[in-house]
C-alpha cells in the first residue's frame, strides 16, 4: 500500500512542478511583455483562472509519458492534480 501512495504522490508532485514550469514559460516567453509587467496585467485584469488553465497544459504531456511507460499510478497522481487545478480554476473564475 505504501508503494501505491508513494507513486501517486510522485505523479502529483511532478504535475504541480509541470504546472509551475508552464506558468513560467507562459509568463516569460509567450507574453509580449516582460515577466513583472505580465504579472501586473494578470492581477489587474483578474486573469488568474485563464493563466492557471494555460499553465496546466504540460500536464497532458506528463500524463501520456507516464501512460506510455506503464506507470499507471503516477499517471493517476497527475490526473488528480489536474482535477485539483481544474477545480481551482473554476473557483477563481466563479469568484
Amino acid at each position: 500500500m505504501g508503494f501505491i501512495k508513494r507513486e501517486i504522490t510522485i505523479g502529483f508532485s511532478i504535475s504541480l512542478f509541470a504546472t509551475c514550469c508552464g506558468l513560467f514559460l507562459y509568463l516569460q516567453y509567450f507574453s509580449k511583455y516582460d515577466f513583472d509587467t505580465t504579472l501586473q496585467l494578470v492581477s489587474y485584469g483578474n486573469l488568474h483562472a485563464q493563466v492557471l488553465a494555460l499553465s496546466a497544459l504540460p500536464n497532458l504531456f506528463v500524463f501520456f509519458v507516464f501512460l506510455k511507460k506503464k506507470q499507471n499510478y503516477r499517471a493517476r497522481g497527475v490526473l488528480m492534480a489536474t482535477i485539483l487545478i481544474a477545480l481551482t480554476t473554476f473557483a477563481l473564475k466563479l469568484f
